[in-house]
């Protein structure tokens, strides 16, 4: 039997092998054609022409009649994906003539550019083809019309099915127009990983095709069953030959679209057809500045002793940028003679001798693109009210404020024009902000719009940037030169020395048991690495805020004559310094100084009482500099610090200054606390944060591409050999680095892929246990046991009006679904109560942050939570630095134009390793991401993350184990009849404008 078997595979082959040729009937052609072309091309034995044709007549796949061999049509169904099915249970250990299988080490791989093979490249050349002329491939040709029930729309047919699990039928009708005959020879769909099959009553393929005759029709079915919400698309293809000899094939392709979805999901859906922002461009007119009127200033002790610049960019500069830096008839001759020069500086390695020339410049770029982007939020015909309160303020409201797009702060100034005013010159207001509200703004301008100004009256508002934390960045590259800080900036460790390591009993008793935060004290009280910096390398979770904080405490028990500046980029992450050091030192010692522009309702009730804030001018004032150097330890932000040095704080006052969240901010921003106050010599520096995780948000691409981004601290241990392990022996020099190993926060399931990719596995799980299994036994666990869970759907990525920001429904819906559950599950089986703080929502693009959010206010379930407003959504940036009992992640991210190899394709925030990182390391008892798991495979951290779902069974939702793979989808790409010759590009948007849409800093 097996023989026959054998035969008829064989037979198979062989009509496959025909191709075009199958048109042939004649027996003793096709006998010539095995024994002569098929028979032993593979250099294995066939078995002979006669056995072959008794095999296919055996098992009736032919039939002969007057010497003449056709091929016999069955229906045959193809089964794409069963939707129903969960994930396959991890196979044992394949036989040694088993396909080998993907590498499951958890060493984590750098990624390579793939060798295209010629398949491959003609695969790739055919997906191009496909987006170039796509209108021309839907179109109706060659006389062959392709109608459906239900019926197309734009060549696409979509359709909503009301109930899972029912079967819903579309049929595609072929039908021949034309005056001549037309072999319908082939049909597929381009992707096969939805819940659908495809049948044809005659069985068409190449090896036998259809002949259609004028006038006659023909049916392909196809019958989809979902089982879960969400998108299904797939793109059609179907292949037709005209009967003539040397006739070049053709092809028509259609899309189809099901989509299966809540009332919830059709609430949250677009608003409006996505149709991209037109950038308005205003003429530059001749026009007249009046200016508005500032807040009041309160009195300021703190004199400027040390002169700050205005630092503006060259005129140059920003026609370079404009041209990209490259030679052309726009730019005018100054501009191009610096070309040259300015290339150079790019191109050149970070060193003292240049440094602030080139930080002088990645900051003009920056402040260049920043001008581009605050232009976004412009405004036009608006309105503005009088102030009930105090007539001499005029209130405008700006969406977004709440959230710093844009940012607006006490004492910045807008600038407004009326609407329509055709007057030259033109007459532009300047208005002061003098207090931010929830949604607006209230602005002082001049008496003269003020008694002009009337009800509903109509402004164009324009935004303008906060230039005064450039400026100190500026200020402070340079001080960085003239105090010769380059021990400290470029250590190089010739002046450290072997010092003993004091006996330290500590404040707080938890770090008597951790060797590694115990370790990092001795060293920063003993300054084992002056006057290099030390670096506590803190991963999620491992309390490198507390450490520093016993650090400070340990060097004023151990110097009284001590003084130390306590910085980080963010006033939260100052106020928790703060906190956190009143604990065990005299609440007198400590002073924390805001910027006048804070926000007082902002400011921790605890710390009003030591901070600059005066109850009788109701304003933050700056004290004197003698008041200053009393206090033992100063906290402010970066920039704040930058006070400090325009004061007049002498150099070597402060004997150590200590930077908390050192990887979140850029260079020169770390560099404002230093120069100009840090003593070269005798100072000690210390750096804490996680090279691992975010750093600063920036917007030019030249300022990112040169390394602008890179902070202090991630700059010295990427690229300098004192902070990195040594290649013997496999540590750091604990002089100077310390790692802290200890992980307080999460369950060992939600730390096991990040401490595999970006931690060498070598963080230990602490957290409470009580704290971290307090949801191992929740009943919606896919497996009990195991607290994480990859939630696969498959939605659209869609946009709406003019905002490019994406947002998903159908995550959404899977949101809100297990967050009703988290709600009627509280209290029950030893589950703890839960309040809407417990639970953070991360999401990567700011509409779906939007849509989260309306969600949230009209699914009535979810109104039991009394506190639902501390439920906090967010982006990542948003996240970082906090953690929480739940952390759910919306991907966003899910639609497959054409197969998942579709190299350009771009996921943009999801293959950012830095966020993939912070996403997943918030949570501490339970983590829930929901995502698309066949766009989200693409990227390796990503792809190792939903392996390791659906090894531990944590994997639910949509089955995408039945997808096929990229060689199969390679193969089948490379057969299609496309013409690939032509060269008209794809315009591909930018990733800016995918992006999202990132907060304003704010903090000074």
């Amino acid at each position: 039997m097996s023989s026959l078997k054998d035969a008829l595979e064989s037979g198979l082959d062989f009509i496959e092998f025909l191709g075009d040729r199958k048109s042939n009937t004649s027996k003793t052609e096709l006998r010539e054609i095995y024994n002569s072309e098929f028979k032993g091309r593979k250099g294995i034995k066939d078995p002979s022409f006669s056995s072959v044709l008794y095999a296919l007549v055996k098992f009736n796949k032919a039939r002969i009649r007057q010497g003449n061999i056709y091929i016999n049509v069955k229906p045959q169904v193809r089964v794409y994906c069963d939707q129903w099915r969960r994930p396959r249970a991890p196979q044992s250990p394949p036989s040694p003539s088993a396909s080998p299988k993907k590498s499951d080490s958890s060493v984590p791989s750098t990624p390579v550019t793939p060798v295209l093979t010629p398949k491959k490249k003609l695969a790739t050349e055919i997906l191009r083809k496909l987006k170039v002329n796509w209108k021309e491939l839907t179109a109706d040709k060659g006389g062959i019309e392709i109608t459906s029930d239900p019926a197309a729309s734009g060549r696409k047919v979509q359709f909503a099915v009301d109930r899972l699990k029912e079967l819903f039928i579309l049929r595609f009708h072929i039908l021949n127009k034309g005056t001549n005959c037309i072999h319908f020879t082939y049909y597929t769909a381009l992707h096969k990983i939805r819940c659908f099959t495809l049948e044809d009553e005659r069985r068409v393929t190449r090896a036998c095709p259809l002949f259609l005759c004028p006038g006659e029709s023909y049916e392909v079915v196809v019958r989809y069953t979902l089982n879960h919400y969400g998108y299904f698309p797939a793109t059609m293809y179907f292949e037709f030959c005209e009967d003539l000899q040397g006739a070049v094939p053709f092809c028509i392709v259609r899309e189809m679209e099901a989509i299966a979805r809540t009332p919830l999901a059709v609430e949250l859906g677009p608003v409006s057809p996505y149709k991209p922002s037109q950038e308005v461009i205003f003429k530059r007119v001749e026009s007249v500045i009046v200016e508005g009127v500032p807040p009041e200033s309160s009195v300021q002790p703190l004199k400027m002793k040390v002169k700050l610049g205005d630092y503006k960019y060259p005129k140059d500069l920003k026609e370079l940028a404009k041209q990209r830096m490259e030679d052309s008839e726009y730019l005018s001759s100054a501009a191009r003679q610096k070309l040259p020069s300015v290339k150079a500086l790019l191109d050149s390695p970070l060193k003292m001798k240049m440094y602030s020339h080139r930080c002088h410049l990645l900051l003009h770029l920056e402040e260049i693109q920043m001008e581009v982007d605050i232009r976004k939020y412009d405004l036009h015909n608006q309105t503005m009210t009088q102030n009930q309160s105090s007539k001499k303020l005029l209130t405008l409201r700006v969406p977004g404020v709440a959230e710093n797009r844009p940012s607006v702060l006490r004492g910045d100034c807008l600038r407004v024009s009326k609407s329509g005013d055709t007057a030259r010159p033109m007459t532009v207001y300047t208005g002061y902000v003098h207090r931010v509200e929830l949604d607006s703004v209230k602005l002082g301008f001049s008496k003269r719009l003020l008694e002009t100004f009337i009800s509903n009256m109509k402004f164009d508002v324009e935004f303008t940037i906060n230039r005064y934390s450039l400026k100190l960045q500026h200020r402070a590259v340079d001080l960085a030169v003239t105090h010769k800080l380059q021990e400290v900036l470029f250590p190089s460790g010739a002046a450290v020395a072997n010092l003993t390591m004091p006996k330290l009993r500590m404040f707080n008793c938890q770090l008597e048991n951790n060797p590694e935060q115990h370790a990092a004290v001795q060293r920063i009280v003993a300054g084992s690495s002056k006057p290099a910096p030390h670096l506590v390398f803190g991963p999620p979770g491992t309390g490198k805020t507390i450490t520093l904080v016993e650090a400070m405490n340990q060097v004023i028990r151990a110097d009284k004559s001590a003084r130390i500046l306590a910085c980080a980029p963010s006033n939260s992450a100052c106020d928790l310094l703060c906190e956190r050091l009143m604990v065990h030192m005299d609440h007198h010692r400590i002073y924390r100084v805001y910027a006048s522009s804070r926000n007082p309702n902002s400011v921790p009730k605890n710390l009003l009482k030591y901070c600059n804030w005066d109850q009788k001018q109701e304003a933050f004032v700056f004290p004197g500099k003698q008041i200053l150097m009393k206090y033992t330890i100063i906290v402010t932000t970066l920039v704040t610090a930058g006070r400090l040095v325009s004061g007049g704080i002498p150099v070597g006052h402060f004997s150590h200054v200590f930077l908390d969240e050192g990887g979140q901010a850029v260079e020169p921003e770390c560099v404002i606390a230093i120069a100009g106050l840090l003593s070269a010599e005798n100072g000690q520096l210390v750096l804490a944060g996680d090279p691992k995780q975010l750093g600063p948000i920036l917007r030019s691409p030249y300022a990112l591409q040169y390394g602008l981004g890179l902070s202090l601290l991630e700059r010295l241990m990427r690229h300098n050999t004192l902070y990195q392990k040594s290649t013997d022996s496999g540590h750091f020099d604990t002089r100077f680095v310390t790692k802290l190993l200890r992980n307080y926060r999460s369950h060992a399931a939600i730390l096991k892929i990040p401490n595999e990719l970006f931690y060498e596995n070598e963080l230990q799980v602490f957290a409470d246990q009580w704290e971290r299994e307090i949801y191992c036994n929740w009943e919606h666990l896919p497996k009990k046991g195991f607290p994480l869970i990859f939630h696969g759907v498959m939605g659209k990525d869609e946009r709406e009006a003019n905002s490019p920001s994406f947002f998903n429904v159908s995550e959404i819906e899977v949101l809100v679904d297990y967050l009703t559950k988290l709600i009627e599950t509280q209290g029950k089986k030893g589950l703890p109560k839960l309040s809407a703080k417990d639970i953070g929502i991360i999401a990567p693009y700011r509409k779906q942050v939007e849509k989260i959010q309306k969600a949230l206010k009209s699914v009535s379930a979810l109104k039991r939570w009394s506190d639902l407003t501390e439920l906090k959504v967010g982006s990542v940036e948003e996240f970082q630095g906090q953690e929480r009992k739940i952390i759910m992640v919306s991907t966003v991210r899910s639609s497959i134009n054409y197969v998942k190899m579709d190299k350009d394709f771009n996921i943009g925030f999801l293959s950012n390793e830095k966020r993939f990182n912070v996403a997943l390391t918030r949570a501490r008892s339970l983590l829930i991401v929901v995502g698309n798991p066949v766009i989200l495979n693409k990227d390796p951290h990503w792809e190792k993350f939903i392996s390791y779902c659906v090894k531990e069974q944590g994997y639910t939702g949509f089955d995408f184990e039945d997808a096929e793979g990229e060689d199969d989808i390679v193969s089948r790409l490379a057969t299609l009849k496309i013409n690939v010759d032509s060269d008209n590009p794809v315009e591909e948007e930018s990733a800016l404008q995918q992006y999202l849409d990132p907060e304003w800093r704010n903090e000074h």
